[in-house]
């Protein structure tokens, strides 16, 4: 068995125990030591519940001093956590809850009244320290999973479908954390701004995980709030890891003014593609290097990612990432000239899907690859390009249609916040759709913003409806939920 996460936490605690190690918006903070008593508090209330190692320990939760207590109170204990966004409906845990059967049900009630809500549900005992309030109660019956390394569940669903949780190790979190901390070359000096959720795999692993690696303070934000990031970015914060919708709500924020933040070296963009003009505006507002990366859920948040200078217009998702091993399946569906299936190797591919023997054996091969369901290329210096979801891609008139392509042309125009474009059949074929965010007091129309990108798109990429609004349905990460923009927008549709 691998060296376990808690681990992390007890090098940092012999090591610097009064230095800060996360802080949160309800004016919580802890240093190593405090979080290791807040978490061998936490940890003794689990076990006086009845929960055993290898037991699951659901974690309905938004950013806070309580939220990452409960990670470590988990891993100390030898259960497994399974974190999940309070956000969520009560019919989207419950599919959670059923199907990983915790033997414990632990929410962030003080900075959530989605966490409140759902406590309330599950009749949860709030509980206080200087962690903050957390409210727990049993919930199954203990039933510990067979293999003991396992430390994480994360589970990939939307609103409809079974539920399928990716076993993640301590070996696959501590690499990813491993990886993250030496990517971005963290140290105790820096300040990291902690606005991921930490219930999604980036923010798990590259911002948590990787900060108690490297003995970063962590300043935790429960929710992506535009003034309030703009405000700590000028705040002393050094690291910014957000996704691309997150880094366009910034620059539409304060459009025309740069960030100017004496202290922020690093910044860094994940879960969709860039396109070079955005890159350029983004780098412009922020003065420093945007670096990208790509990776997914069942790969511990990462597999490539770049490292380049100031002002280059490198727009891939990097080289692997050390001890990683990237390709592509040109036999794939999808597949088109350079382009295939994403196929990736290595120390961070998780363990399979949580009761799921059937989707792990059609997901990882017997060689070990893990497909990723991503059509990529790779270029000839080795750097993945991700150009779309084989499930996204759109068949118009006989023509493969990548969405990122078609989103890089829209938020070419200065007046588009961000795209999202998906397929609609309409009698056969795959009509092409977009929709943009744009800003309330925008003049911009849709013919407008029409032929705009028909000078950059070939007659087939080109939409055959563009839907203006000012804000998409998007997931607590920011990321566009594209399988819900039609039924978002149907009144709109032609």
């Amino acid at each position: 068995m691998s060296a376990r996460l808690d681990h992390l936490l007890q090098t940092q605690l012999a090591a610097r125990p009064d230095a800060p190690a996360f802080s949160d918006d309800a004016g919580h903070a802890l240093s190593y030591a405090g979080l290791d008593a807040a978490s061998a508090e936490i940890g003794a209330r689990l076990v006086a519940l009845g929960v055993k190692p290898g037991d699951r320990v659901l974690l309905l939760s938004e950013n806070c001093c309580a939220a990452v207590t409960s990670l470590f109170a988990a891993w100390r204990i030898g259960a497994v956590i399974v974190p999940a966004n309070a956000r969520q409906t009560q019919a989207e845990i419950a599919r959670i809850e059923e199907h990983c059967t915790p033997a414990a049900i632990l929410a962030t009630t003080e900075v959530s009244q989605n966490a409140a809500a759902h406590a309330k549900t599950y009749g949860l005992a709030e509980h206080t320290g200087p962690f903050g309030t957390l409210a727990i109660g049993a919930a199954h019956d203990s039933n510990p999973a067979d293999d003991t390394d396992l430390a994480v569940l994360l589970y990939t669903t939307g609103t409809t479908g079974a539920p399928k949780g990716v076993m993640l190790s301590h070996a696959n979190v501590r690499f990813g954390g491993l990886t993250s901390a030496n990517l971005r070359q963290m140290t105790p000096d820096d300040l990291i701004y902690g606005v991921l959720p930490i219930t999604h795999v980036f923010g798990l692993c590259s911002v948590t995980v990787a900060s108690v690696t490297a003995g970063a303070p962590v300043r935790l934000a429960a929710r992506f709030d535009v003034a309030a990031t703009h405000a700590a970015l000028r705040d002393g914060i050094t690291l910014f890891s957000a996704v691309p919708q997150m880094h366009a709500l910034l620059m539409a924020h304060v459009k025309g003014q740069n960030l100017n933040s004496p202290t922020l070296r690093y910044v860094s963009s994940g879960a969709a593609p860039l396109d070079p003009t955005w890159k350029r505006e983004a780098e412009g507002f922020y003065g420093v290097a945007l670096q990208n990366g790509w990776g997914m859920t069942e790969c511990s948040a990462g597999a490539a990612a770049t490292r380049n200078p100031l002002g280059s217009d490198d727009i891939s998702v990097g080289p692997p990432l050390p001890g990683v091993e990237n390709t592509v399946d040109l036999d794939a569906p999808g597949a088109e000239e350079d382009v295939g299936e994403v196929l990736t190797r290595g120390p961070h591919v998780m363990m399979g899907y949580y009761r799921n023997p059937d989707a792990t054996a059609e997901t990882i091969t017997p060689e070990g690859w893990l497909r990723t369901g991503d059509l990529g290329r790779i270029d000839a210096y080795g750097h993945l390009h991700i150009v779309g979801r084989s499930k996204e891609l759109i068949i118009h008139g006989g023509f493969n249609v990548y969405p990122p392509e078609v989103e890089a042309a829209l938020n070419d125009h200065p007046d588009v916040i961000q795209a999202a474009v998906v397929g609609r059949r309409i009698g056969g074929d795959e009509k092409v759709v977009a929709f943009c965010q744009v800003a309330p007091d925008t003049a911009l129309e849709a013919e407008a913003l029409r032929a705009f990108v028909a000078e950059r798109l070939t007659g087939y990429k080109r939409p055959s409806q563009i839907v203006l609004a000012e804000a998409l349905p998007a997931a607590p990460t920011g990321k566009i939920l594209k399988h819900k923009l039609l039924e978002h927008f149907a009144d709109e549709l032609d």
